[in-house]
């Protein structure tokens, strides 16, 4: 109960009190567009930035709780894609925003506020790993495939060439990144950059929840409920527990960075995937529907999780 309260309760307030100044028209569209590009371009990246640049890089780079969550990911994707072709005969493009729905966790909007809430300032960095390995591999894979089936005729050079574009412009990518190279060569942040970026980083935690809630609002469920059902269950339930059998029997992981892992898996599907959904044209509802029910569920399976795993 202690879990629910000093953890699991904030975090689910600031989203429902997002979407309640959305729902009743306090703030209207324009503003949970302006609210979502200020987090995304101003107060997430400096929090990527911050705490990779202070990190040491063998803490960065863990390898065995990188491949646990990744591999708990295309576990999970192989399973959708199997059932997405025989049971919904969908072709490779909506397999592919299917897939990318079932797998691509929150870590960004509600991970790193959860982390950050739950273990403290030094707890926030799994998170960020996984933010970037998710962004690196499951969208910069997905967009590969998009682009691959629109282009007619354009060498591989050149899709690489238009997906490592997409990913060079995403501020998600580039300030971890950057915190890495501080990492790497022991670079030092003077000290008025640094109280400038936790400043920054200080708005990241609530207005990314708050964003998050806001930018449900209007978003239906209506239509195609036995596949969004079939997404979520597979995000919010097969997902972590791949996560949790790899990391118990093949990575070994720790306890901490065990539920870690499983925590950051069963997290509701991210944004990102409505956006790349709308940028192509495909997959549109059933990406919206999949993230309000995936987050709507996760209150009670996220919870589930920490109090599982003694968190707070």
């Amino acid at each position: 109960m202690d879990t629910i309260v000093n953890v699991a309760f904030p975090v689910f307030a600031i989203i429902g009190l997002g979407y309640a100044a959305g729902h009743l028209r306090i703030l209207g569209p324009a503003s949970a567009e302006a609210l979502n590009k200020f987090v995304y371009y101003f107060a997430l990246p400096p929090v990527l930035f911050v705490f990779t640049a202070k990190a040491p890089v063998d803490v960065i780079f863990n390898w065995p709780f990188i491949g646990t969550f990744l591999a708990g990911a295309i576990g999970t994707l192989a399973v959708s894609a199997f059932v997405g072709r025989l049971m919904f005969r969908l072709p490779l493009s909506e397999l592919t925003l299917q897939g990318l729905a079932a797998v691509f966790a929150n870590t960004a909007y509600m991970g790193i506020p959860l982390f950050l809430t739950a273990f403290g300032d030094d707890g926030a960095l799994p998170a960020i790993i996984a933010t970037l390995a998710g962004n690196f591999i499951l969208i910069g894979g997905a967009i590969a495939v998009l682009e691959k089936l629109r282009a007619k005729g354009p060498s591989t050079l050149d899709i690489c060439r238009e997906v490592s574009g997409t990913l060079i412009r995403n501020p998600l990518l580039v300030a971890p990144i950057l915190g890495i190279l501080f990492s790497v060569f022991a670079l030092p942040l003077p000290l008025p950059v640094g109280n400038f970026l936790d400043l920054m980083a200080a708005a990241a935690g609530p207005a990314a929840l708050f964003a998050l809630g806001l930018s449900l609002v209007g978003q239906s469920l209506l239509g195609n409920m036995r596949e969004v059902a079939w997404v979520s269950g597979l995000k919010l339930f097969l997902q972590p527990a791949l996560t949790l059998f790899f990391a118990l029997y093949v990575f070994d992981l720790g306890e901490r960075l065990t539920a870690a892992a499983v925590i950051l898996g069963a997290l509701p599907a991210g944004a990102l995937v409505y956006v790349i959904a709308q940028q192509y044209g495909i997959y549109v509802q059933r990406a919206s529907a999949s993230i309000v029910l995936t987050t709507a569920i996760s209150i009670a399976s996220v919870s589930g999780l920490l109090i599982l795993f003694g968190v707070g």
